[in-house]
């Protein structure tokens, strides 16, 4: 054994040389130094030596202060929670249940309470043999007892089970875990090369930019500057809230007034809400603003069919550019500015795509979670594939198109509720480039009710899949390098699309509550814990004042999983939700910028007369009426909460599972299924984004 080297005690031996010396204050309140000998003056002198009994009692009564407030806060946040559970569950108080329009729908239900039900019946059979010491499977190495070794008829149904779920459940829970463990890497994998391709970027500086001056004419005897031609879309469908900003926002746009068009596409089938953009537009007409109204008789094809009718206009063909915004975007008056040069000098480029912001991402937990989202959607995957693959998917909105890229790539075409998607794919088809501007933002809103959200992003994910199984044979067959089919294929529409929200559901609301009930298949810790905290960490990373949100971020996109895996399946094979489209419901939030036209809203009264020029009798009639309605200041309608039975049920579900690790004394699995089971409860009794009423 080789000798042990330690000069502790030598190092710390007493020095018995020199003359001890002892210094003692008559103040009490200073401390007692005892100088032992020449070396002892230089010793560490622990801190706690220079606390009084006073000092220590205080700081012992600040952290028990502290605890009881904790404490308190939790019982408040829990009592709270059980008192709406009863008012909104029990009682049905001020809510109505979300109506499932699809038989896929309420199959997905029957099946979640299904797995309810055995879980609850599992989970009593366990709880008896708990109690009763018949813990036979809570290592690998315990056998089955035999049949000699058995009392009672009780004992024989829990060893048959047991027999049972590892000979036939656990194999098959096994395959399927181990299956979506893979695609789960996979993505991850994806998703750390995004983050490193951006930070690649920023390391860099990679961004594009604009070389000369790009108005000036190139023709040497003409003078001055040389403007396109754009045209700028406004498409809408009773967005009552947010048409005022929005069409204000564009008309101050700086471009040349002769240079420019805009079209406000308006879908409303409310007479009220024509007649107030009609209005609006009309203000400023007489301002000046090349502005025009546009009302289908027959709307068909959605925001497609919308943007379709206009383009056929013949008007059209005299503008080279055209720009897209939302109802409730609000550009910057230097947007064409920003994005309309980096079309010069570069014919092979057909769409330039801005980055949102959003005005209400504050407003709530619901919109800060959608702004981690939607962040990391702009900052790190459009960036990155529009820096190194000139391919993205066009976001519908705050975006530039080249006409000709258009109407080479088909038009807009009504098969799918992604028009914005379809049409980048076609164009990406036939050749054409795509440039990011992460530094130009648009601002914006985020559904702030769980309700809005929920429906958006059933769009969002059921249009993909739908256009998947359009595009693929067009893909296949077409003239593009293998390796962009591939990244079309493999990574745009399976992996990021049909992937991500079959294993994030599959995973984490289906295997993991079961190997509770089934611990021959249990998931490794890495899986539950490690990886999925290092995925939401890289979420976070574009927007840095979020991480204290990590933990809810990563159980709430764990309860979206259902909804996004419903309506990945509902586009995948053609159900009827898949073409179903919702305008979402905004609140008219505005930017600090906006407040400045506060003046102009209020000389509406002196602007009336001009107006008035330019409108019959009849809408001045119209118009006085809605005046009316206005001033009268109607009692608002009390909202009505949803309650979301998918939810519910695996809320419960999970909880039942998280009851279950207890009897194992699986911490780690306790604490994960307790939060995840709150959230689901939280989301489907529509909680999030909502004040508790």
């Amino acid at each position: 054994m080789a000798p042990r080297l330690d000069f502790s005690d030598w190092w710390g031996k007493d020095s018995k040389e020199g003359t001890p010396v002892v210094v003692k204050m008559e103040n009490p309140n200073c401390s007692v130094v005892e100088i032992n000998g020449p070396d002892s003056a230089f010793r560490p002198v622990e801190k706690s030596r220079g606390k009084n009994a006073k000092q220590v009692t205080w700081v012992l009564l600040l952290k028990a202060h502290r605890a009881v407030g904790c404490v308190a806060w939790l019982a408040t946040v829990f009592w709270a929670l059980l008192g709406t559970i009863k008012k909104r569950l029990i009682f049905r108080q001020g809510v109505a249940v979300a109506t499932e329009k699809l038989g896929k729908g309420k199959l997905v239900l029957k099946i979640i309470r299904v797995f309810l039900v055995a879980s609850l019946a599992i989970l009593a059979f366990e709880v008896v043999a708990y109690l009763k010491g018949w813990r036979y499977f809570e290592s690998a190495n315990l056998h089955i007892p035999r049949t000699l070794d058995l009392q009672g008829w009780l004992h024989v149904v829990y060893v048959a089970w047991l027999t049972f779920r590892a000979d036939y459940i656990a194999p098959l829970i096994q395959a399927l875990s181990q299956f979506c463990v893979v695609l789960f890497l996979i993505q991850s994998v994806d998703r750390l090369i995004l983050c490193l391709g951006c930070f690649w970027i920023k390391y860099k500086k990679i961004k594009p930019r604009i070389e000369v001056d790009p108005f000036k004419s190139d023709d040497v005897e003409a003078s001055g500057y040389e403007y396109p031609m754009v045209l700028v879309q406004i498409p809408m469908c009773n967005e009552r809230e947010v048409y005022e900003q929005s069409i204000s926002a564009v008309c101050q746009i700086d471009w040349p007034k002769d240079r420019i068009l805009i079209q406000v596409l308006d879908d409303s089938n409310d007479e009220s809400i024509q007649w107030l953009i009609k209005a609006e537009v009309a203000k400023w007409n007489q301002k000046g603003v090349n502005i025009i109204y546009r009302h289908r008789l027959i709307r068909t094809g959605y925001k497609a069919g919308n943007l379709k009718s206009a383009m056929d206009c013949d008007y059209v063909k005299d503008y080279e550019f055209v720009t897209i915004f939302d109802a409730d975007f609000q550009p910057n008056p230097d947007f064409l500015k920003l994005t309309v040069p980096h079309f010069k000098g570069n014919p092979e480029l057909g769409l330039v795509q801005a980055r949102w912001a959003f005005v209400n991402k504050d407003e709530n937990l619901l919109t800060r979670l959608q702004n981690i989202n939607l962040c990391f959607h702009f900052e790190v995957e459009q960036q990155v594939n529009g820096t190194f693959l000139n391919f993205f998917g066009f976001n519908g909105t705050a975006g530039v198109w080249r006409i000709k890229a258009l109407e080479e790539s088909g038009g807009w075409l009504e098969r799918t509720t992604v028009e914005d998607m379809d049409i980048a794919v076609r164009a990406h088809l036939n050749g054409w480039k795509f440039i990011f501007l992460n530094d130009v933002k648009v601002l914006c809103e985020v559904p702030e009710s769980y309700e809005a959200y929920r429906k958006q992003q059933h769009r969002w994910h059921s249009g993909p899949m739908q256009l998947f199984r359009l595009c693929l044979p067009a893909i296949i067959t077409s003239k593009m390098a293998f390796w962009k089919k591939a990244n079309l294929i493999f990574l745009f529409f399976l992996l990021r699309k049909l992937i991500l929200p079959f294993y994030s559901f599959t995973l984490f609301c289906v295997i993991l509550p079961l190997t509770m009930f089934v611990p021959e298949a249990e998931l490794p810790m890495w899986v539950i814990c490690y990886v999925p905290v290092l995925m939401s960490f890289l979420n976070i990373l574009p927007t840095p004042k979020s991480i204290p949100f990590v933990v809810p971020y990563l159980l709430f996109e764990n309860t979206m999983s259902v909804t996004k895996f419903n309506a990945m399946v509902s586009g995948l094979f053609q159900l009827g939700s898949s073409y179903e489209w919702v305008v979402t419901k905004k609140a008219g939030r505005s930017s600090e910028s906006d407040l400045l036209a506060a003046a102009e809203r209020d000389s509406k009264t002196m602007n009336q007369a001009q107006i008035c020029r330019g409108a019959s009798e009849t809408e001045l009639e119209l118009l006085n009426q809605l005046k009316e309605q206005k001033e009268a200041n109607p009692t608002p309608v009390k909202k009505v909460n949803k309650l979301y039975r998918k939810e519910l049920a695996l809320a419960f579900l999970l909880l039942t599972a998280s009851v279950r690790s207890l009897l194992s004394a699986q911490g780690v699995h306790f604490y994960f299924l307790l939060f995840q089971g709150v959230t689901f409860l939280v989301v489907g009794l529509d909680l999030i984004g909502e004040q508790i009423s």
